[in-house]
This record gives C-alpha cells, sequence and structure tokens, in this order.
C-alpha cells in the first residue's frame, strides 16, 4: 500500500489491480488449505484439538500441520523445542569466557514466525500462559525472552493436546505419583 501513495497517478491503477490480484490468490490458496484439512479426517480431528488452545488461530493451526510429520516423529517435546529453534545456545569458549544464552534458531523458521504472534495473543487470552508470564515477569525477564519462553511452553501444549488426543483443559494438573 506504501508504493500507491507515492507512486505517480499514471501507475496506481496498476499497482491496484496487481494488489487485487494477489488478495485473491492468497483467498484461494487459504480456501485450498483448508478443504485439504476438512477432507482428511485425522487433520480434522488435529485442527479441532489445536483450536481448543486459546491464542491458536488457523493460520498458526495450518502451519502446525504441514509441519505435522516433526510432532508425530518425535517421542520428546524437547526434540520438537530444538528442531523449531526454539532451544537455548549455550555461549562458552574454554573455561573463562561465557555469553549469555541466546536461541539457537537452527530448525524451522516457517514455525518460528508461525508461533510468535500466537505467543503474543496467549498472554491476553491463555490462563496456563497468562500464569507462566506473569512467573517470568516478575523474575525479571525482558520481553523478547519471555516470548520466545512463551513460543517454547505453546510447542509444549501443542505436543501433548496432539501425542494425547485430549483437547486443551486449563484446569489439567499432571499425575504425579
Amino acid at each position: 500500500m506504501n508504493r500507491i501513495d507515492v507512486s505517480h497517478e499514471s501507475i496506481r491503477a496498476s499497482l491496484r489491480n496487481h494488489i487485487a490480484y494477489l488478495d485473491k490468490e492468497i483467498g484461494s490458496l487459504r480456501k485450498q488449505i483448508a478443504t485439504q484439512i476438512t477432507d482428511d479426517p485425522n487433520l480434522t480431528m488435529k485442527r479441532d484439538l489445536l483450536k481448543s488452545i486459546p491464542g491458536i488461530g488457523e493460520a498458526t493451526i495450518s502451519a502446525i500441520l504441514a509441519e505435522l510429520h516433526m510432532f508425530e516423529g518425535c517421542d520428546k517435546v524437547e526434540k520438537v523445542v530444538a528442531f523449531i529453534g526454539l532451544a537455548p545456545r549455550q555461549f562458552i569458549s574454554g573455561s573463562s569466557i561465557k555469553g549469555k544464552p541466546r536461541l539457537s534458531k537452527i530448525g524451522n523458521a516457517r514455525l518460528r514466525k508461525a508461533l510468535y504472534m500466537p505467543a503474543l495473543v496467549s498472554i491476553q487470552c491463555n490462563p496456563i500462559i497468562q500464569t507462566f508470564y506473569h512467573r517470568l515477569k516478575e523474575n525479571g525477564k525482558n520481553g523478547k525472552v519471555i516470548v520466545c519462553a512463551i513460543m517454547r511452553k505453546l510447542v509444549h501444549l501443542i505436543f501433548g493436546i496432539l501425542k494425547s488426543g485430549k483437547p486443551f483443559d486449563a484446569n489439567y494438573t499432571p499425575y504425579c505419583a
């Protein structure tokens, strides 16, 4: 849209037509993705499970289902977190130099991008994430660290829900023997 405002009057109509065409194509692709998910009973069941998580929307669900092999092929959530690139990486050189840990970012950038906005939305509407957010905030963590931790927490929730086949339950407490 910025190009329309600064472009010459003679090409504005062409830019508007191109934007309309791209919007139409995006809508068509979204319909194809929705149809693909709806036509497969397994994907439909998993979509319904993922919809139960507050803060996860259709775009994120589509991205997760596109990479579903990763969730199904891993037996531990830590492997999924590492695959997505949300695991912290330590900077250690010998015995004297230790830097701040950062995200490894080695992994699936599409899923990292797909989980960013749901992490922010979850702070507002997901009771488990809200509690986690307030605890991190009270411990003095900065915003980027908190968002990355919430993205990891969402991966844990997604993994647990897909593996168990049970929808999100804000009152769930794990059984401890």
